[in-house]
């Protein structure tokens, strides 16, 4: 295989590291999720856990919160020891059979109080961590929740949430810039080695021309 096409597959290998490093994180893919409602709305936070294993802990908490959470689903059953007392009686799980790994969360009678950004993070059956490292995994959805006056909703579905899909239309332009961005990088800098070394080699080349004796001279 000559330079030029070891090249070529080294700047392809550095292009799928690109792509991989920028989807393998679970928080491109979820992203974050901006929902407005109103007051006295009932609405529904979305979130799905990313594939089937048994889930034995779901966690809804709110970053402003700390150690107080919004809901706690382990073991099949409501966990209400640290909730924080505005949440009780007002949040549900959407589907507590949490089929297709479905852990979204029903917020009811939505308050002005309400607004702030809710992480939703899973313990799933084979991840090696304990029921009570739940507050420590990292969060598989993050929504951020407005709520305004009646009649002062803008571009937002009837039951709260946005008319964009679940990763949103901002999520996917930010990904779009960042692996543009990055292919971007890789390229420009691969074609200038190539550039270089294809310089390099030319330089080689016509100096070892320079250097071979004419086979037509006579001695």
């Amino acid at each position: 295989m000559d330079l030029k096409s070891l090249l070529r597959w080294s700047l392809l290998l550095d292009l799928s590291a690109v792509f991989l490093s920028v989807f393998a994180d679970g928080s491109f893919l979820n992203g974050q999720i901006n929902i407005t409602a109103e007051p006295g709305q009932n609405i529904s936070l979305p979130c799905g856990a990313p594939d089937n294993k048994a889930i034995i802990v779901v966690e809804w908490s709110r970053t402003d919160l700390e150690s107080e959470y919004v809901l706690r689903y382990r073991d099949e059953q409501f966990d209400p020891e640290n909730q924080h007392l505005s949440f009780r009686n007002r949040v549900d799980l959407q589907d507590r059979q949490m089929k297709d790994g479905d852990v979204s969360l029903v917020l009811k009678n939505v308050t002005m109080d309400d607004r702030g950004t809710y992480e939703c993070r899973v313990v799933q059956r084979g991840t090696n961590r304990r029921k009570r490292a739940a507050l420590k995994t990292r969060p598989i959805s993050s929504i951020v929740l407005d709520v305004v006056p009646s009649g002062h909703k803008d571009g937002s579905s009837e039951d709260g949430g946005n008319k964009v899909g679940p990763v949103g239309a901002a999520v996917g332009l930010s990904v779009g810039i960042i692996v543009a961005a990055a292919v971007g990088f890789v390229i420009s800098k691969k074609r200038r080695r190539l550039r270089e070394n294809e310089q390099a080699a030319a330089e080689l080349e016509l100096q070892s021309a320079l250097q071979s004796p004419d086979p037509g001279a006579v001695s």
